[in-house]
């Protein structure tokens, strides 16, 4: 629990001189990275979150759960709180049965072949930054965007940086610079950062900066079974 809270996380030296960075780390000062431990699970979770709305990826943990899920322990369960279904329940749900859940092909692919990994994978805890990387990327299915997902909730890896992201470049652009940057130009405004980035990132989410957002936006899709029962 205590790691779950961030007790585990180090801020160091991280000092930002960048008048936004300065503000909200100010305002944030108790706030930590978490860690939960539970490599599969936030594995799971990024993977329903690739690509798509978050609706749509709510809807699919949400089915996930209610559908193959247990009652969760304690009084909860009588409540009717479930988890996440273990390992070897994954592995047995066919496709059509994700395709149900409003999970397509590829993304169901991804949390199948993590299931199937499930042991080695929470190995990754126990293992340097860049080993680990490099383990969860060895999954097909996933990049870079999920291998920092995993990194960032069950390492508590400070300097995972969420690279890829729909939106995540550009907020934090805007913070930084006043604009909108692409993955290249990220990576360059949060080297100097280093081994705080998704620090900064995080910060930036904390500190609520609002993009005017231009052209067409990512909608939900439709030709998936079930799409219109949220």
């Amino acid at each position: 629990m205590p790691a779950m809270l961030g007790a585990e996380d180090d801020p160091g030296d991280f000092r930002p001189a960048h008048p936004v960075l300065a503000a909200v780390h100010r305002h944030h000062v108790h706030w930590r990275v978490p860690r939960s431990g539970l490599v599969f699970e936030a594995l799971v979770a990024a993977a329903l979150e690739q690509k798509v709305t978050g609706r749509e990826a709510w809807t699919g943990w949400r089915r996930l759960v209610r559908r193959h899920g247990e009652p969760a322990p304690g009084p909860g369960g009588d409540l009717g709180v479930r988890v996440l279904p273990a390992p070897e329940v994954m592995r047995r749900i066919p496709s059509w049965e994700w395709l149900a859940m409003h999970v397509d092909g590829a993304r169901s692919r991804v949390v199948v072949r993590a299931a199937q990994l499930a042991e080695s994978l929470q190995r990754t805890l126990d293992v340097d930054c860049a080993t680990a990387e490099r383990r969860l990327r060895s999954v097909p299915g996933v990049g870079v965007w999920t291998a920092a997902e995993v990194r960032q909730r069950a390492h508590g890896d400070a300097d995972a940086v969420s690279f890829g992201d729909y939106h995540i470049p550009s907020s934090i652009g805007h913070a930084l610079v006043g604009r909108a940057v692409d993955d290249a130009e990220l990576a360059e405004l949060l080297a100097p950062y280093a081994p705080h980035r998704y620090r900064v990132q995080r910060l930036v989410e904390l500190a609520g900066v609002r993009v005017e957002r231009h052209g067409a936006r990512m909608a939900p899709r439709r030709h998936l079974p079930g799409s219109y029962r949220w």
